[in-house]
């Protein structure tokens, strides 16, 4: 157990406007989860988990089998918050330019005029992204990092929240393409649903009777909020112990033993930013070991490739995660 100071011992870097940040996106992500929590029965930590995407300006990979609630996870996140939301399903005859869009000549105007594609939205579904081939799934790279898109020479800002939800189906490979690592890098967190247990299925079966509940649901945040929430984020403080502990986290997966290619700074980064917000989301507004020990899996496991060897023995990113953060020292001591 970590000797971080504790919630009553506050660190005396925490300021009253930082308590108020926190305070911002506690409400925020309150209202999203309780709205999202009525149509996702049984999934508070992944619907708090996709929460802490939204609050980074992030992308999530929801990674699972057909039929577990993804596109309904997508849709009440962006019905909560009032936002366009868009769905692509990805085939292997997909082209990028069904994705971003393209330009069209006008006889009346004798100019070209873009027609955005679904990628020109708010909250945008990637259905089964890994059956479109590399050269679409590319497409995406552009809007997931520097949330533009590039057509014809010419740049379109995407709008403001943008994040993407992608989904993959990890049993089912016949006629699908593996995600590049550097795609599988751009997503912050990779979750999984998981099937519900009895008693939430047949809350499920009742709630869905006459109607599907998702078509009841209003907006539960203003934009502005939302907004205030994503730049309260990064005002919650790190101690610089705990950023030394992130660094180490990051480079252990490098070193280990069963690693092909570990962690990119990129997901320092990601860990970093997570552990903020989950930090706001709970009401503190700094950072304790705790909230990074409870999100390393979903930001980094995604982004280590395991070695040919350790494949062979059956030994999975997650458990090469799981091995790291247990034998990382945790920091705390020292401040006291």
């Amino acid at each position: 157990m970590s000797n971080y100071p504790h919630e009553t011992q506050r660190t005396p870097r925490a300021t009253s406007s930082n308590q108020n940040n926190a305070s911002i996106v506690q409400y925020v992500a309150e209202r999203i989860a309780q709205s999202v929590g009525q149509v996702i029965i049984g999934k508070r930590n992944e619907i708090r988990l996709t929460l802490l995407g939204l609050l980074c300006k992030g992308h999530i990979l929801i990674e699972d089998i057909p039929g577990t609630g993804k596109t309904t996870m997508a849709k009440a996140l962006a019905r909560s918050m009032g936002c366009e939301f868009s769905r692509m399903q990805f085939t292997p005859d997909m082209l990028p330019s069904d994705i971003t869009g393209v330009s069209i000549f006008n006889k009346k105007t004798d100019a070209f005029e873009f027609h955005p594609g679904p990628l020109m939205a708010q909250v945008v579904l990637a259905d089964e992204i890994n059956r479109a081939t590399p050269k679409t799934q590319s497409a995406l790279l552009e809007a997931m990092e520097e949330r533009q898109i590039t057509v014809e020479g010419r740049t379109y800002p995407m709008a403001d929240p943008f994040m993407i939800l992608a989904t993959q189906n990890p049993i089912e490979y016949e006629g699908t393409f593996p995600l590049p690592e550097a795609q599988l890098d751009r997503f912050l967190i990779r979750i999984q649903l998981g099937y519900p247990a009895p008693a939430e299925e047949l809350t499920v079966l009742s709630a869905q009777q006459y109607e599907h509940p998702i078509n009841q649901m209003q907006q539960v945040v203003t934009l502005q909020e939302l907004l205030a929430a994503q730049q309260a984020v990064k005002e919650i403080y790190v101690a610089e112990e705990v950023k030394r502990y992130i660094v180490d986290l990051v480079n252990a997966t490098r070193t280990h033993p069963d690693v092909y290619l570990g962690a990119s700074p990129r997901g320092s980064l990601a860990l970093f930013r997570t552990s903020q917000a989950r930090a706001a989301m709970a009401g503190r507004d700094y950072v304790i070991p705790d909230d990074v020990k409870a999100l390393v899996e979903v930001t980094l496991a995604h982004r280590v490739i395991v070695s040919t060897t350790a494949r062979i023995k059956d030994i999975s990113s997650r458990t090469i995660v799981n091995d790291v953060m247990t034998t990382t020292p945790v920091p705390g001591a020292s401040l006291r």
